[in-house]
């Protein structure tokens, strides 16, 4: 199959259990336009408050509960929540007592290139 067919990259519901923190899954295919992630954080685990990318990112909530911290306040996460984080915008994730696996998906970033210094 051609890399750009469309096509079925994975099965979020039949991923591994054996990642218990972290990323689940990855968007590997070289020619894209996104980045992608499955996010998996235990019971009681979290993402440490900070500033997001420069980039708008969507948040879809797989399995699980949590509540997202925002500079207005918190939100709840449940199985179905779609949320929009606004580029830059503040944001800590906290999982429930059955952990929170979610999938993020935002523009790619362009990779950092390196060039001499010519002083």
């Amino acid at each position: 199959m051609d890399a750009d067919e469309p096509r079925v990259l994975v099965n979020t519901r039949r991923l591994e259990p054996t990642v218990t923190a972290g990323a689940a899954w990855k968007l590997q295919e070289s020619r894209r336009d996104l980045d992608s992630n499955v996010i998996v954080l235990p019971p009681g685990g979290g993402i440490d408050a900070h500033d997001g990318p420069p980039l708008d990112v969507l948040v879809h909530v797989l399995d699980g509960s949590g509540e997202l911290g925002t500079d207005r306040g918190p939100i709840a996460l449940e199985p179905g929540a779609l949320v929009w984080l606004p580029r830059g915008s503040r944001r800590q994730f906290t999982a429930g007592p059955d952990g929170l696996r979610y999938l993020t998906v935002h523009q790619r970033r362009q990779a950092l290139t390196l060039e001499p210094f010519s002083g």
